[in-house]
């Protein structure tokens, strides 16, 4: 049975992270995609675990391969994901999440309609400032350029076919995890993942 692709899109500074993070511990069988990316690592980051960090050339030579699933500029930097893997893991049946802007969730969805989407935003314009600053990763100019670019992003909550208000962390961690369980309690999936007890039932 093949498993079920999930793009999960939010504004810098959301907890988009964080609640995947924590999504993660309680649902071991997810696999969350480790994109390609060009930009510098940051303190804590590891290669192949946060990020694949290549260089600019590396990654336009993979693009002229047509490896990337979906791909995007992001604040001057590219951003993809292998197309190979995730198809590799749905294939084993296994559950994908797509870690990615609302550009990139785009793509994805014209190449893989059946891919479900989930927008996570933040309980206010304040509280997404509060947050930028509080990871003392950047500097004023460029929390100010993510905060306007934040409210362009978030005008795209509407392409997707889940929405997360991340208030409270453990009730929006509650709420993203709901969308999992309902998703493979639909009929398709649950007839497929049962199909010899439905055949014992109705024959």
């Amino acid at each position: 049975m093949s498993g079920t692709l999930y793009t999960v899109s939010a504004p810098s500074g959301a907890g988009k992270t964080s609640l995947l993070k924590a999504l993660l511990e309680q649902r071991p069988e997810l696999r969350v995609s480790v994109s390609h990316t060009t930009r510098q690592m940051r303190p804590g980051e590891q290669d192949g675990v946060n990020y694949h960090f290549v260089t600019e050339q590396a990654f336009l030579s993979m693009l002229e391969r047509a490896e990337f699933l979906e791909h995007a500029r992001v604040f001057g930097n590219l951003y993809g994901t292998s197309q190979l893997w995730v198809q590799d893991q749905l294939d084993a049946g296994t559950d994908v999440i797509l870690e990615i802007d609302w550009q990139g969730a785009a793509q994805v969805r014209r190449l893989m309609p059946a891919t479900r989407a989930i927008f996570i935003l933040p309980p206010s314009r304040a509280a997404l400032e509060e947050r930028l600053t509080a990871r003392g990763q950047d500097d004023a100019a460029t929390i100010a350029r993510r905060l306007q670019e934040a409210v362009q992003e978030m005008s795209h909550y509407v392409e997707a076919d889940y929405l997360v208000i991340n208030r409270d962390f453990d009730a929006a961690l509650r709420e993203l995890d709901a969308i999992f369980t309902s998703e493979r309690l639909r009929t398709d999936p649950q007839q497929r993942r049962h199909a010899k007890l439905l055949r014992a039932l109705l024959d």
